[in-house]
């Protein structure tokens, strides 16, 4: 059965950092691309950053020098470290992997909320 596993979201006031963790399990192809995309109420889903197997980084310019992605690929596990946090960084995190034989799949997301 193949789950992705998300965890670390939740509230924090503007200028704070968390850290998010997707742990992937059950899929029979290899993985090649783990990311992170968010979507804020009424606004559409968008990509927040993305890294491959080889560890080659993209990143959305809204979030670019404050937030981290990275993985373990002995864990199918991808991770997001968000720094600087601020308001328009409220959302749904949801995470996305990406296999061989055009696999794919989304996890069930996590809250993420900037507010003081």
């Amino acid at each position: 059965q193949v789950q992705l596993v998300e965890s670390g979201g939740g509230l924090v006031q503007p200028g704070g950092s968390l850290r998010l963790s997707c742990a992937a399990s059950g899929i029979m192809w290899s993985i090649n691309t783990m990311g992170w995309y968010r979507q804020a109420l009424g606004k559409q889903r968008e990509l927040v950053a993305v890294i491959s197997r080889r560890g080659t980084t993209n990143y959305a310019d809204s979030v670019k020098g404050r937030f981290t992605i990275s993985r373990d690929n002995a864990k199918n596990t991808v991770y997001l470290q968000m720094k600087s946090l601020k308001a328009d960084d409220t959302a749904v995190y949801y995470c996305h992997v990406g296999a061989e034989a055009g696999f794919q799949r989304w996890g069930q997301g996590t809250q993420v909320t900037v507010s003081s």
